[in-house]
């Protein structure tokens, strides 16, 4: 398993070994030590997985979790192939406002760590593209915020020549400036409380752990 710090603070790129032969495939994507040793803490423990299943040009986010409680998420493309986008929504985050992609496909099934109070949005790149989640919170609809995804202030890379297509919520999501003049947006250190609330030390619970 290979490591990969992103451009947005505390979020994480994993690239897991593939086994393969003329059988077909076998593949980890995920390994708590690995993780641990990349994040810096314990995995968080899994309220809830969670799939979507999307056709080709449908667009999901940006969604994020209001704080309380906060959600901190493991994402990973199961079938198909997607642009995965990872936002930084945090008020005084030192990388608010970033935004950077990475391409999730079936073949090698790279996993993305988005720490609590960060955006998520992804396109999905073919037809029947299955994304797969572990969520350190169960789905409560009241909880759930999205933002725009068009919103120039982000400017998320959609791809060209792609044409979204996007829930009613999405389409009616507010921009940045908007979520944040209502009060929407998740303050840093209050994420990075949330976060050390809900991940242990390394390596607790294991024999040899703290």
């Amino acid at each position: 398993m290979q490591a990969r710090a992103l451009s947005i603070e505390g979020a994480v790129e994993f690239t897991p070994t593939v086994f393969a032969d003329d059988r077909g495939m076998f593949v980890s994507p995920l390994e708590r030590a690995a993780f641990e040793e990349a994040v810096g803490h314990g995995l968080f423990p899994v309220a809830q997985t969670s799939h979507s299943r999307s056709r080709r040009g449908v667009v999901r986010g940006v969604h994020f979790t209001l704080l309380p409680p906060g959600t901190a998420k493991y994402v990973t493309c199961t079938r198909g192939r997607a642009l995965d986008m990872v936002v930084d929504i945090r008020l005084g985050s030192p990388t608010f406002g970033r935004c950077e992609a990475v391409v999730l496909d079936e073949e090698r099934p790279r996993a993305i760590y988005l720490p609590v109070g960060v955006g998520h949005a992804f396109a999905a790149l073919e037809d029947d593209t299955v994304m797969t989640y572990l969520l350190s919170e169960s789905y409560v609809a009241e909880n759930e915020r999205a933002l725009s995804v068009t919103d120039p202030a982000l400017a998320l890379p959609l791809p060209a020549g792609l044409e979204p297509i996007l829930s009613e919520r999405d389409v009616k999501a507010p921009t940045l400036e908007e979520a944040r003049v209502t009060g929407l947006l998740p303050e840093y250190a209050a994420c990075l409380q949330r976060e050390r609330e809900l991940c242990p030390p390394p390596g607790a619970g294991r024999p040899g752990g703290a």
